[in-house]
């Protein structure tokens, strides 16, 4: 006997997709809610940064004009105990130098004035307003703990994206009023509903890139794609991307990947009077000359080698990747060799466009203000979707849709679903859990 086509359907009904889209919702609106704020800040990074430093890039000239090492030495004699990590390049002729130690594997900023030698302040990389920030849109001050919650987020994110567009996809086409423009003239639940169904369709494609572009930054995708790469890519340098919580330490001194790397680096362990006598001292001031002739994007960072090494690195740190350019130089100066951003791998390439369009940072200004344009729209979208919740739910009760017992998920759904799972790790373990707890209480009800 041939089976009946209505009791084996392919997607589920309405209804169930309604309840996957509240149950989604409720989860993420806190957190996306978080997001909008935080990278709204974080997108300013630039102007927020120079107007935090103003004070440092605008100092009074004088006549004479201290060297690399001086200002160097000055900053290692205002933190006893410290390594000299990192010189980072002035931006200006009148800006304070930055010079980067290490004490006990916490990177400190330090400021010296050019002319005096004068150290004007010293802070924690770690403790800088916009890593703050940067720690709380991606980690929630957590680490590697916070990081895989957002990655859940972001997973959970894309069903309520796809969830909505299934909502909001119209059955029946009079108008498109309320479809591809919010009816603001009408009152009450109609107007809200636009605001929150309208929105979310125009914003979406930018939030699948938003997410899509930050899940290499996550600490479960992040390091299955760095595998990924190493097993496919000819290339052996680590991945170009941050995976996880790095610290600024390791980041500033090139090992943003690797948590076993991030121990000790030999080649840093110059207190100040180590750094008088090595060698390293005399060349420092040829490889920062060398590297203010070779022009590369702001900020450039002068690194002294690593144990086993002779050469300098000499690096662009701009947020906008596609710029970003390194040169190793050799103790006299002489630059050895050239690596630019279209000679890394493809994998790094793409991460790299994507990063920075997630920064605002790849097509300048109108990426900033792109970028804002959607955050606000998500953060409207938000509270729409508040207002709906809190008019429509019944009083002290949380108001979840209704299910239908003679409606099945459907074949397609459950494919759907089992190939998100296993895209998306944090997804595929958190429906395994929803549907055990499912399972948990169906049979304590049985037995009750």
């Amino acid at each position: 006997m041939m089976m009946n086509a209505s009791s084996a359907p392919v997607w589920p009904d309405y209804r169930t997709i309604w309840r996957w889209h509240f149950f989604a919702g409720l989860f993420c609106l806190p957190f996306i809610v978080l997001l909008c704020l935080t990278g709204s800040i974080y997108l300013f990074k630039p102007q927020v940064d120079h107007w935090i430093d103003w004070r440092y890039d605008h100092l009074a000239g004088g006549a004479t004009h201290s060297t690399p090492l001086q200002e160097v030495r000055a900053a290692l004699h205002a933190v006893p105990g410290s390594h000299f990590l990192t010189y980072e390049l002035p931006e200006t002729t009148s800006g304070a130098a930055r010079v980067i130690v290490d004490r006990q594997g916490t990177a400190i900023r330090v400021y010296v004035d050019p002319t005096s030698c004068v150290v004007l302040k010293q802070v924690p990389e770690e403790d800088r307003f916009e890593r703050i920030i940067f720690k709380l849109h991606g980690q929630l001050l957590l680490g590697n703990t916070g990081s895989i919650i957002m990655e859940m987020v972001a997973s959970w994110t894309i069903v309520l994206i796809a969830t909505g567009l299934y909502l909001w996809w119209p059955r029946r086409m009079q108008s498109l009023a309320g479809i591809l423009y919010p009816r603001m003239t009408r009152n009450g639940r109609v107007r809200w509903r636009d605001l929150h169904a309208v929105t979310g369709l125009w914003v979406s494609s930018f939030l699948v890139l938003f997410l899509v572009s930050g899940l290499p930054w996550s600490f479960v995708w992040g390091h299955a794609l760095a595998r990924v790469e190493t097993q496919f890519s000819r290339l052996t340098s680590v991945p170009d991307w941050d995976i996880g919580a790095v610290s600024e330490r390791n980041r500033i001194a090139g090992r943003s990947v690797s948590p076993q790397q991030t121990d000790t680096m030999p080649g840093m362990d110059m207190g100040p009077m180590a750094m008088s006598d090595s060698p390293l001292s005399d060349s420092l001031n040829q490889v920062v000359m060398t590297a203010s002739q070779l022009g590369f994007p702001a900020p450039v960072l002068v690194t002294p080698p690593s144990a086993g090494e002779t050469t300098w690195v000499v690096r662009s740190d701009t947020q906008n990747r596609p710029n970003r350019i390194s040169a190793m130089v050799e103790a006299s100066g002489r630059v050895r060799s050239i690596h630019r951003f279209e000679e890394k791998a493809w994998t790094d390439r793409v991460i790299g466009y994507g990063v920075a369009a997630h920064e605002g940072q790849l097509f300048g200004k109108a990426n900033q203000f792109l970028n804002f344009l959607v955050a606000v729209g998500l953060l409207a979208m938000s509270i729409a979707a508040l207002v709906l919740w809190f008019r429509r739910k019944p009083p002290g009760r949380l108001g979840v849709p209704p299910v239908d017992p003679n409606k099945k998920m459907g074949v397609g759904a459950l494919v759907i679903l089992i190939v998100l799972g296993l895209l998306l790790p944090e997804l595929g373990a958190s429906l395994l859990l929803l549907c055990l707890a499912t399972l948990l209480s169906q049979a304590a009800r049985r037995a009750s």
